[in-house]
């Protein structure tokens, strides 16, 4: 690869400062217009996170959240690019509850295959590469290596990530496979995190996301064993290759199927 992991961290690390000057202001703007501090933020983000990357790799293109249509039509072409979300987590930020984050992912032949989450208020690092695997850092601590857990063998005992801000009557028919599992809040691209770093067994996300919302933690997911399926068909989540949406289907977050919730 052209960059090192570290450059890519300092540059997550370079967004998330951004968004923190703006985050503790105090601001009642909650609208995402062009005048609220969470477009403030989105933009500052945005605008660090791609002029860093077109210095570190200007060979590879660049398709983020806050990127011009015409990007979003080129980016059907490519089979290498770089997919960022200067902020994963509009209501978190809203709420002030700290679980939003900037993610950077590279995408190869759909895909990702290194990626780097970050929560400035947090200031914790997730990160993983394909063949190297995953890690997670609590500020000046050391790196940890991050795998998943063992797949529960009984119905009972799952810890299952659910949304705090979005329970959709999908997730709870689907929670009736698993009527004593643990229900596991948090906001953001953490939700995949909890996961890969074995915090939790399970993460049905059965509603709207976008490509970028996802393809940093799931890097991080597929690095630390675990896989990102398909709600329907538990094929692989792949990337880039539906020509009319940015949007991702329903998807499945574990370390491997089980029986138990396969039905």
């Amino acid at each position: 690869m052209e960059f090192t992991t570290d450059s890519i961290l300092k540059l997550a690390k370079a967004a998330g400062d951004a968004i923190m000057d703006i985050y503790e202001k105090d601001f009642a703007v909650y609208d995402k217009s062009d005048s609220s501090p969470l477009t403030e933020a989105d933009l500052a983000s945005h605008h660090l996170i791609v002029d860093g990357l077109k210095t570190l790799t200007p060979d590879i293109p660049v398709l983020s959240e806050e990127s011009g249509d015409t990007v979003k039509s080129e980016r059907l072409d490519w089979t290498r690019y770089w997919l960022i979300d200067p902020l994963d987590g509009t209501k978190e930020f809203i709420k002030k509850n700290g679980e939003f984050t900037v993610n950077i992912a590279l995408i190869e032949n759909g895909q990702p295959v290194f990626g780097v989450v970050y929560a400035p208020a947090l200031d914790t690092y997730y990160w993983g590469e394909q063949n190297k695997g995953a890690y997670k850092q609590v500020g000046q601590q050391a790196a940890q290596t991050i795998q998943v857990a063992d797949v529960p063998a009984q119905a009972t005992g799952w810890r299952v990530v659910g949304s705090r801000s979005h329970q959709s009557d999908e997730f709870k028919a689907f929670m009736q496979r698993l009527p004593d599992a643990d229900i596991v809040a948090m906001g953001s691209s953490l939700k995949l995190c909890l996961v890969a770093e074995g915090k939790a067994d399970l993460y049905p996300r059965l509603g709207l996301t976008s490509e970028w919302d996802t393809a940093a933690a799931h890097a991080v997911v597929l690095a630390a064993g675990g896989q990102v399926l398909e709600a329907d068909s538990l094929k692989p989540l792949i990337y880039n290759s539906r020509p009319d949406t940015l949007l991702n289907p329903f998807f499945i977050v574990c370390a491997s199927t089980s029986p138990i919730w396969c039905q």
